[in-house]
């Protein structure tokens, strides 16, 4: 469910898209961002406190995937406020629009830091693919485009983090 800002003011562009559009595509923009933002500090805290055999492995491989969710925070909040709205980007909008449950922090061992980052990715991954639905169903080619990008991305990276729980 996309939260709605009411207070979400916007600003002349040149886009040639209605207001309307602009207005529902920033509402699940703004949303994805807080998903996003949520996510990226989950996986950095995993990459800072895993622990275990395989330790250096997912230390590097954490790392890499917090960098690639940084890149996707900024094309959506660019997108946003290039639709002439305002990214809502901090921390505190984050934690009141995310959809992503709290990372534990009990988590004894780094198979356990593998299952907790993959239960994360998989509904962030549906959430990006139902982005691509509903900003096309708006009539927001470009910004579905952005979503398809993310979305294979994700995918990758959600096969990356079960390949790890496999055979074991």
């Amino acid at each position: 469910m996309v939260a709605t800002n009411s207070k979400q003011r916007l600003y002349p562009t040149r886009i040639d898209l209605p207001e309307t559009t602009r207005t529902g595509v920033i509402e699940i923009l703004n949303h994805s961002l807080a998903t996003t933002l949520d996510l990226k500090t989950q996986v950095k805290q995993a990459h800072w406190n895993v622990k275990g055999i395989n330790f250096y492995q997912l230390h590097e491989l954490f790392d890499q995937m917090a960098t690639e969710l940084e890149e996707y925070i900024d094309l959506i909040a660019e997108r946003a406020t290039a639709l002439g709205g305002t990214a809502m980007g901090t921390a505190r909008m984050a934690i009141a629009d995310t959809i992503i449950p709290e990372f534990p922090l009990d988590l004894a061992n780094d198979k356990d830091y593998v299952v907790a980052l993959a239960d994360r990715y998989a509904p962030y991954a549906k959430m990006v693919r139902e982005a691509i639905d509903q900003t096309g169903a708006l009539g927001d080619a470009d910004t579905a485009d952005l979503y398809t990008e993310i979305s294979r991305a994700i995918d990758k990276r959600l096969w990356f983090l079960e390949a790890h729980l496999q055979g074991n």
